[in-house]
């Protein structure tokens, strides 16, 4: 338990990384708070079950992260935030030239222009506090490119550099700004494409991993919420105070090649 008190605003937590992070952050002691752009019965489920597992304050709050006044606006709600993950994230792949500009707007909005904004508003709540942390869920394609993903690619590359900027932002105040940037992570939206994939190569599912989804990640494993979770600890952790405006990769070796 090494963040009692502490609270973590986690947006797009509500399945995947976001809620492996959040689960972990729960077990360091940290009160979290779920987002995603639902309102469900099953969203405000999650927290409740995050806060019988850990004995910490767990809630949700929908907040769409494509509109910048409630991405603000989620932060305010939230009433604290020494902890900020940016994990909000959308993809569409395509050639630039066919490239939906509809798609273009919404994927740099979601995965870049959401983490100003939550950014922007938390660092007065964290100045106040005397402490804070930022964790920017970014990417391998943060520091790498892939065709046909031109929107991602520029948005988690600027991701990487507004933690670099906020990093010198706040270089002199107990504040860190540092971004992750995983490779492929087995979430159930990546378990759910591997049957069609199979179908698709005629494959097993071991050489379908293997041979396809993984074939730019040399360790040839998925990453694991977990793991990305227990990195984002880590990073708010005494031992990372004086790591700050860097990358962490947790992609099995990707960006080595």
């Amino acid at each position: 338990m090494s963040l009692p008190g502490k609270t973590a605003v986690i947006t797009g937590s509500n399945s995947g990384i976001g809620l492996g992070v959040a689960r972990e952050l729960a077990k360091a002691g940290a009160n979290v708070v779920l987002n995603s752009f639902t309102d469900r019965d099953e969203d405000h489920a999650l927290a409740a079950e995050i806060s019988q597992e850990t004995g910490t304050k767990a809630r949700y709050i929908k907040a769409d992260m494509s509109n910048g006044d409630e991405c603000r606006a989620l932060i305010e709600k939230a009433g604290a935030c020494d902890i900020l993950v940016n994990n909000a994230g959308i993809q569409h792949v395509a050639p630039i030239d066919q490239f939906p500009v509809e798609k273009w707007d919404a994927i740099v909005a979601i995965n870049m222009n959401s983490a100003f904004h939550t950014m922007a508003a938390a660092l007065p709540m964290m100045r106040r506090a005397g402490w804070g942390r930022i964790v920017n869920i970014a990417s391998a394609h943060g520091l790498t490119a892939s065709p046909f993903k031109a929107a991602y690619v520029a948005a988690k590359h600027g991701v990487v550099g507004m933690t670099k900027t906020v990093a010198l932002e706040t270089a002199q105040e107990p504040i860190t700004c540092n971004a992750i940037c995983p490779g492929y992570v087995l979430t159930p939206l990546v378990e759910a494409q591997i049957p069609d994939t199979m179908k698709e190569y005629n494959m097993s599912r071991e050489d379908v991993i293997k041979n396809v989804m993984l074939e730019r990640q040399p360790s040839k494993a998925f990453a694991t919420v977990e793991q990305m979770g227990g990195t984002t600890v880590f990073l708010c952790s005494d031992a990372a105070a004086q790591i700050t405006g860097t990358t962490i990769s947790v992609d099995g070796g990707w960006t080595a090649l």
